[in-house]
């Protein structure tokens, strides 16, 4: 796999993370209320370290059972092919069924790193990392066959870990620029008045992720 193709597997765990921070739905206001509330910008800090840790945990957990297996190695095709249907699945989901998930509405406020878990598992944010986090294996496979399995799967670990860590920093980035910008110039006023839904939208992404991660292994 060239090295441009690589750069552009690593483009897109980037440009997914910008893409849940600057969706509401992954909890920027959260930490705007919280530097509201408590009016101290070290609050809002706080809160978004929370959201921060709750998200990377949710990448990491939906990535290393993937990077766990040595059958990787031997059908990485299907497996590819496989997770690329499951996030087209999720987003079909998604769109039929326009309802957030109550479970979240019953996590308390305070316990922020909890519902960033929760809220990014419940809307597939880290099944959205698993093709390009497959394509990022594949791109560091080398021709020793078999024997080199072991070393392949340590590799893939180390792959899930970094690819939750610069997506879970993109995400806080791009949301807690927003957040920050938000409470300190504009008001919470420009959030009702401004903000657009991204429901749809984020459905249509998993569906077409999941499209673009089959698409590079047969085509």
């Amino acid at each position: 796999m060239s090295e441009w193709t690589t750069a552009g597997l690593w483009l897109a765990v980037v440009a997914s993370g910008v893409y849940h921070g600057v969706n509401p739905g992954m909890g920027w206001p959260l930490a705007l209320s919280a530097g509201l509330i408590e009016k101290r910008a070290d609050a809002l800090y706080r809160a978004l370290g929370l959201l921060a840790a709750g998200h990377f945990l949710a990448m990491l957990g939906v990535l290393l059972p993937f990077g766990a297996m040595l059958t990787l190695v031997l059908w990485e095709r299907e497996i590819r092919i496989g997770a690329g249907l499951i996030v087209m699945s999720a987003g079909l989901y998604l769109l039929l069924n326009r309802r957030h998930p109550r479970t979240l509405a019953r996590i308390a406020p305070a316990q922020l790193a909890l519902w960033s878990f929760a809220a990014a598992t419940a809307h597939g944010a880290g099944l959205m990392l698993v093709p390009i986090y497959l394509g990022l294996c594949r791109a560091a496979e080398t021709d020793a066959g078999h024997a080199a399995a072991a070393g392949l799967m340590a590799g893939n670990l180390v792959t899930a870990i970094t690819v939750s860590v610069v997506h879970a920093t993109a995400m806080i980035v791009s949301g807690g620029i927003i957040a920050v910008v938000v409470y300190r110039w504009l008001g919470p006023g420009f959030v009702s008045k401004s903000w657009f839904n991204l429901d749809l939208v984020w459905a249509l992404s998993l569906i077409l992720v999941g499209a673009i991660g089959i698409a590079s292994v047969v085509g």
